[in-house]
């Protein structure tokens, strides 16, 4: 223990390790050399995922070097994927007593479990708030690549109110159902006094007078989504049914959009797969 800094190198590097050692490199998106040896992450990729130096990294497991920063070590707790418990627990073993409050902006392990089985229909793990944080391949194809996005526009809820182009997928006989279904959910979030949910709703309010109108009408939260219509570039018309599981904190939610057995629009779902390459 380093006097005056609180910094316990000995279980920093246990704690990093070990949970280096419970990731599979298909956890974190990279890809499985056919001939490794070794269970769990190595240094060089939990390094490569950090954005820091393997050097560097090695060090730190070592006991050896300065103690990381705070941005290293939010660095490095999005790179081994820990909760906000094993986050609050590597700070503090790093000598910060108070860890800066995570942002859900990773999706949860066990939803993206769930989404990796799902190859023949479209997924994507959202926040609270309609952040995408992660897309099948499927639902990339069906509903654009929604990773570009930035500041606010990372909001579905923002683009819908403000962007003429983001209605052109749906139906337009839906749009009212959408509309008002987008602002129960912000209403439901900006009640629990989310800081994210409020800054949203203060953009929408001044820039939208549609979310203003809607707002104002109080609509009840119902998790329970409208039955998709969607005009497709490719596929043409497809129907699609919207299921969620919901986070155990409700902070995030897996979307799962399917077809109706046997019918039109599961083949066109099929064609689909087929001509992206999923």
């Amino acid at each position: 223990m380093i006097q005056g800094t609180g910094l316990n190198r000995a279980m920093l590097a246990d704690f990093l390790r070990s949970r280096r050692a419970q990731l599979q490199p298909e956890d974190v998106g990279l890809p499985r050399a056919p001939r490794r040896r070794s269970d769990g992450l190595r240094r060089e990729e939990v390094a490569e995922l950090a954005g820091v130096s393997a050097d560097y990294y090695s060090r730190i497991e070592q006991q050896r070097g300065p103690r990381p920063s705070e941005p290293i070590l939010t660095a490095l707790a999005d790179a081994l994927r820990l909760t906000d418990d094993e986050r609050n627990h590597l700070f503090r073993l790093a000598g910060y007593p108070n860890p800066p409050r995570h942002l859900h902006d990773r999706p949860a392990q066990h939803l993206l479990r769930v989404m990796q089985q799902l190859e023949n229909t479209p997924a994507q793990i959202c926040s609270h708030l309609g952040e995408t944080l992660q897309q099948n391949e499927l639902s990339v194809a069906v509903f654009g690549d929604q990773s570009m996005f930035e500041g606010l526009e990372r909001y579905w809820a923002y683009r819908w109110f403000t962007c003429a182009s983001e209605r052109a997928l749906y139906a337009e006989r839906d749009h009212d159902r959408i509309s008002r279904a987008i602002v129960a959910e912000v209403l439901a979030t900006h009640a629990t006094s989310d800081p994210q949910a409020a800054v949203l709703v203060d953009a929408l309010r001044s820039q939208s007078p549609e979310f203003e109108a809607v707002w104002a009408e109080h609509p009840v939260f119902e998790r329970s989504w409208p039955r998709l219509h969607l005009d497709h570039p490719t596929a043409g018309w497809l129907e699609l049914n919207s299921d969620y599981v919901v986070d155990a904190d409700r902070s995030q939610f897996l979307a799962i959009f399917t077809a109706d057995p046997g019918s039109e629009d599961e083949k066109k779902l099929l064609a689909l797969l087929r001509r992206t390459g999923c």
